[in-house]
C-alpha cells in the first residue's frame, strides 16, 4: 500500500514538472513580448510574460482589448478612464498570472471567465444595478485570476503609471 502511494506521489511530481516544463517551453516560444500601450488608447493589448505589468488608462471612450498574464501580473488601472457608451468588453487570459484591475465604484463589471481561477469583487459596495457603465470580462485563468477594486494597493499602479511618464 504504501508503495503504491510513493509510486503514484512520483508519478504526480515528475507529471507537474513536465508540466511546467512545457508551459514555460511554449510561452517562451510562442509568448509576445510587451508593447508600451498608450494611457489614452480606446483599445488595449496589454501582454505579462514572466515579468510585470503595471497600465494606467485615462481613455475617454475605452472600448475593451485584450490583457494576457502568462506567469506573470500587475495592475490594469482604470479609474481616470470613460467606458465607451456601449460599454467595453476585456478579454482577460492567466496561466498562472493575473493582477488587479481597478475601475471606478459606478461602473458594473460583468465576469464570463472561466477556469481554475476567476475573478473576485472586492469593492466595498459590490456591482451597480444594470443600467451603469458596463464592463465585460471575458476569457479564462488558469492557476491565476484577477482582483476588481476601486483603487490601486497602496497607491502602486498610480505610482509606477506616473513615474513612466516623468
Amino acid at each position: 500500500m504504501v508503495g503504491r502511494l510513493i509510486k503514484l506521489l512520483s508519478v504526480l511530481f515528475f507529471a507537474f514538472f513536465v508540466f511546467m516544463f512545457g508551459a514555460l517551453a511554449y510561452a517562451k516560444l510562442f509568448g509576445r513580448e510587451p508593447v508600451q500601450q498608450e494611457p489614452d488608447a480606446d483599445e488595449v493589448d496589454l501582454v505579462a510574460t514572466f515579468g510585470p505589468l503595471e497600465y494606467k488608462g485615462t481613455s475617454t471612450s475605452f472600448r475593451g482589448g485584450a490583457v494576457t498574464t502568462w506567469f506573470g501580473g500587475g495592475g490594469v488601472d482604470l479609474t481616470e478612464a470613460a467606458l465607451s457608451p456601449g460599454g467595453a468588453t476585456l478579454r482577460v487570459r492567466a496561466l498562472f498570472g493575473g493582477g488587479t484591475l481597478v475601475v471606478p465604484e459606478d461602473w458594473r463589471v460583468e465576469s464570463r471567465v472561466l477556469g481554475i481561477g476567476g475573478v473576485g469583487d472586492s469593492r466595498p459596495r459590490g456591482n451597480p444595478a444594470p443600467g451603469a457603465p458596463t464592463l465585460r470580462l471575458e476569457g479564462y485563468a488558469i492557476f491565476g485570476g484577477w482582483g476588481i477594486t476601486p483603487a490601486p494597493a497602496n497607491g502602486e499602479t498610480a505610482a509606477v503609471a506616473d513615474d513612466a511618464g516623468a
